[in-house]
C-alpha cells in the first residue's frame, strides 16, 4: 500500500491527514502546536497518527506540508542578516521605496517605519550597467566587486546575500557572473540573484523581493533539510517531502529551499485547496470559503473552482512580487480574547489569541482570559463532553468563570455576554468576506459558503445568515481540510519574461513562440524533481493595462483559448474582468507588461471514500442529547456522530455534529443534508 501524509501547521493546532491512495480511506490526527519549532510538533503528529492508523511509517511516500517558518520569520523579524549588492547610485533602492504609509489619510503620523531587511551598512554599489534595452553599457568592474565582498566578509556581519542589479530581468549576465564571484568569496553563505527570484521590471520589487527570499532563506533551509532527514529516518530515504506554495500549488523541498519568498501564504493556501477538492467534486464551482482556527479566520472567493491568485504577497508591512491565493486574514480564531476596555465598556473581541499556550480557559492549560471558544462552550455549541482534536478535554466550568469576566465588566448575564461576543467575531469574519466578494463586484448571494477549521463549522450556519450564501457547506474533515489540501495539490513552477507590448502590435504566433520558451523554462524546475515533460499541465498567464495607466490585472488561459481566438483574447479577458471590478471598460489601448506560463505535475487519481454506510437510520447516529443557547433562548438539540451519516440523511436544527476534528452546529430553522462527498449541506427550511 503507498500512502501520502497532508500536515498543516497552525497557530494552536497542528493538522495531519493520511490517505491510502488505493482506497481513499483517510486517517487524521491533530497535535498542538509548538511555536518554539513547527517541526517538533510535526514530528509528534506523524508519530500518534501512524500509531492510531495502525500503519507503518515506511509505507508513507510523499509528504505534503503547509508550513507558516518563512511567515513567522517575517513577522517576528528573525530572519537573516541579509548583504545586497546593486548597482553603483542604487545603494538606497529599498529606502526610497514607494513612499507608501499604511493607513488611512495621515497614516505618515503614526507610521513607524521598521528597520530595513537589508541595512544601508551591508549594501554594495557594484560598478557595471546594464541598460533599458539590455546592452552592457559598462562592463562589471569584477576587482572592485570582489574587494568589497572581502570587507564585508571580513566583518562577519552577514548570514545570507542578495544581488540585484538594474534591468537584470533584461540581461542577466553581470547578476550570474557577481554570483560566481560571490561564492569564491562566501563558500557557504546562500547567494540570491533578482533574475531567478522575480526576473520582472520595476527595481524596487525585484529587490525587496530577493531580499526576502534571502532573509527566510536560511531558516527555510534548515527547518527543511532537518525535517526531510528526520522524515527519512522514520519512513525511508525514498520519502518525497514537499512544501506548499503561496498560490496553492507545491514546491519539492530542494525547490523550497532556493526560493522560500513563494512559501510566505503556504499555510491559508492549502485550506482553500481542500475547499476546491470537494467542493467541485458536489458540483460547487462557485464558492466563498472561510478557514477559523484558533488565531485567526482566512477567507477567499472561489469562482469556476479557481482561486484567485495575486501577484503580490503581503505579510505585515512586507510586500513582495511572488504570486499568492487572494487570502483576507482577520484576527479572529476561536482563541481570539474578549475585553471589555475600562473607558468605553464596549466589548471587543481579538485580534490578541490565547494561541496554542496556554489556550482558552476550557484547555485548562493556565489560560483564564475569556476566548470565542469558552463563549461556544458556555452557550453549548461546544459540549463539554466533546474532546478537541479527538484527545483535548474541555472544561466548562472554567469556560463560564472566564466569560463572567466579560457579564461583571458589561453589567450584563453571563449568557448575554457569551452571546455578545459570538455575535462579535461573526460580524468581524462577515467584514472579511465582504472584501473578497462585494467589494471585488460580487454577489455573495450567488456564492455558496463553506466554512472549515477547527472553529469554523461551530460558526457556519451563523455566517450563512449574514451572507445569504447557500448551501453552507461543511467538507469532511473541516478541522484538517489545510491538511487534506495539502495532500491533494500537485508540485508546479511558473517561468516569466517582461513583455512590454502593446497587444494591438502582437502577432498570433509570436505570443505563442515566447509562451512555448516559457514553458520549457518552467518545466525544468518539475523535470529536477523526477516529474516528466509528458506529466506536465501547462496554463499561461498575463499581465495587461490599459495604456498610459498604472494598474494592471492578470489573466489566465490555456493553450486551446490560445488557438481558439488568437491574441485578442487576453484583451477580451481583460476587459471583462476590469468591468467586474470598477463597472468600466475603456476603448484605450491595451499593454502587456508580463507573459508567464505556469507548469503543473498532472494530477494523480486518488480513490474518493464514501462515508457513513447505507442503511443507517438517523436515529442510530444520534449520540446523545444536549441544548443550546440561541436568541436568548435555550433549545433542546440531538448530537449526532457525523462518521455515522451517510448520503440521504437529514439533520434538522436545533442540532450538534459531532466528529474528530471540529463540531458543526445547525440553528434552528435550518437544516443539513448529507450529498454523496460527505459534505454537509446546511440550508433554510423552507
Amino acid at each position: 500500500m503507498a500512502y501520502r501524509l497532508g500536515v498543516d501547521v497552525g497557530g494552536t493546532f497542528t493538522d495531519f491527514l493520511l490517505m491510502d491512495e488505493e482506497s481513499g480511506q483517510t486517517h487524521t490526527a491533530k497535535v498542538p502546536s509548538t511555536p518554539e519549532d513547527s517541526s517538533i510538533g510535526v514530528l509528534n503528529g506523524v508519530a500518534r497518527i501512524c500509531d492510531e492508523s495502525g500503519i507503518d511509517p515506511s509505507h508513507i511516500k510523499l509528504v505534503m506540508h503547509g508550513t507558516t517558518v518563512a511567515t513567522n520569520a517575517v513577522l517576528t523579524g528573525k530572519g537573516a542578516v541579509v548583504g545586497l549588492v546593486t548597482t553603483a547610485g542604487y545603494e538606497d533602492t529599498l529606502q526610497v521605496a514607494r513612499s507608501f504609509c499604511p493607513g488611512g489619510l495621515g497614516g505618515w503620523v503614526s507610521y513607524i517605519k521598521k528597520p530595513l531587511l537589508a541595512p544601508l551598512e551591508l549594501t554594495i554599489g557594484a560598478g557595471g550597467r546594464i541598460g533599458a534595452d539590455g546592452a552592457v553599457v559598462r562592463e562589471l568592474d569584477e576587482d572592485g566587486l570582489r574587494r568589497d565582498l572581502i570587507t564585508l566578509r571580513e566583518r562577519n556581519a552577514i548570514q545570507a546575500l542578495t544581488i540585484c542589479f538594474i534591468n537584470a530581468h533584461i540581461n542577466n549576465e553581470h547578476e550570474e557572473r557577481a554570483r560566481d564571484i560571490a561564492r569564491e568569496v562566501f563558500v557557504d553563505t546562500p547567494i540570491s540573484i533578482s533574475s531567478e527570484v522575480v526576473p520582472e521590471m520595476q527595481e524596487y520589487e525585484r529587490t525587496e523581493t530577493t531580499v526576502v527570499n534571502s532573509y527566510v532563506r536560511p531558516e527555510v533551509e534548515r527547518y527543511v533539510n532537518n525535517l526531510r532527514t528526520a522524515l527519512a529516518s522514520r519512513m525511508g530515504e525514498d520519502t518525497q517531502l514537499s512544501i506548499l506554495r503561496s498560490d496553492g500549488g507545491l514546491a519539492s523541498a530542494r525547490a523550497s529551499a532556493e526560493s522560500p519568498v513563494n512559501l510566505l501564504m503556504s499555510g491559508p493556501a492549502g485550506g482553500v485547496a481542500g475547499a476546491i477538492y470537494f467542493c467541485s467534486r458536489a458540483g460547487f464551482k462557485d464558492i466563498l470559503t472561510f478557514d477559523m482556527g484558533g488565531t485567526s479566520t482566512d477567507v477567499a472567493l472561489i469562482q469556476n473552482s479557481r482561486a484567485r491568485v495575486r501577484r503580490e504577497t503581503i505579510v505585515g508591512d512586507v510586500r513582495v512580487r511572488a504570486p499568492s491565493v487572494d487570502v483576507r486574514t482577520v484576527g479572529a480564531g476561536g482563541g481570539s480574547i474578549a475585553f471589555v476596555p475600562e473607558l468605553t465598556k464596549a466589548l471587543r473581541v481579538g485580534p490578541e489569541s490565547a494561541g496554542a499556550v496556554p489556550g482558552p480557559a476550557c484547555y485548562m492549560k493556565g489560560g483564564e482570559l475569556p476566548t470565542v471558544c469558552d463563549a461556544n462552550v458556555v452557550l453549548g455549541y461546544l459540549p463539554s463532553d466533546v474532546q478537541l482534536g479527538g484527545k483535548m478535554e474541555i472544561n466548562r466550568d472554567a469556560s463560564m468563570a472566564a466569560v463572567q469576566q466579560v457579564a461583571d465588566g458589561m453589567g450584563i448575564g453571563l449568557m448575554e455576554a457569551a452571546e455578545g461576543i459570538i455575535k462579535i467575531v461573526n460580524e468581524s469574519m462577515f467584514g472579511a468576506l465582504r472584501l473578497v466578494s462585494v467589494e471585488q463586484g460580487y454577489d455573495p448571494r450567488d456564492f455558496a459558503l463553506v466554512g472549515f477549521g477547527g472553529a469554523g463549522p461551530l460558526h457556519a450556519n451563523a455566517l450563512g445568515i449574514l451572507t445569504d450564501a447557500w448551501p453552507v457547506i461543511v467538507p469532511p474533515g473541516p478541522g484538517v481540510l489545510c491538511a487534506y489540501g495539502d495532500a491533494t495539490t500537485q508540485v508546479q513552477d511558473e517561468a516569466a519574461r517582461t513583455y512590454l507590448t502593446m497587444a494591438g502590435d502582437l502577432s498570433d504566433e509570436k505570443l505563442k513562440t515566447d509562451l512555448k520558451t516559457l514553458q520549457l523554462r518552467a518545466g525544468e524546475s518539475l523535470v529536477q524533481d523526477g516529474i516528466p515533460i509528458e506529466d506536465h499541465e501547462v496554463t499561461y498567464q498575463a499581465d495587461l493595462r490599459y495604456a498610459g495607466q498604472a494598474f494592471q490585472i492578470t489573466v489566465d488561459f490555456t493553450e486551446t483559448d490560445l488557438n481558439e481566438k488568437g491574441a485578442a483574447l487576453l484583451t477580451e479577458q481583460f476587459d471583462a474582468e476590469h468591468e467586474q471590478l470598477f463597472t468600466f471598460k475603456l476603448d484605450d489601448g491595451h499593454e502587456i507588461l508580463m507573459i508567464r506560463a505556469v507548469a503543473k505535475a498532472r494530477t494523480q487519481a486518488i480513490a474518493e471514500l464514501r462515508r457513513g454506510e447505507a442503511g443507517t437510520t438517523l436515529e442510530e447516529c444520534v449520540l446523545h442529547q444536549s441544548k443550546f443557547f440561541y436568541e436568548g433562548a435555550w433549545h433542546d438539540a440531538l448530537i449526532y456522530d457525523r462518521d455515522k451519516l451517510h448520503e440521504g440523511l437529514e439533520v434538522a436544527g436545533p442540532a450538534i455534529i459531532s466528529e474528530m476534528d471540529s463540531t458543526t452546529v445547525v440553528l434552528p430553522d435550518y437544516k443539513a443534508n448529507v450529498d454523496a462527498i460527505g459534505n454537509l449541506l446546511i440550508n433554510p427550511i423552507v
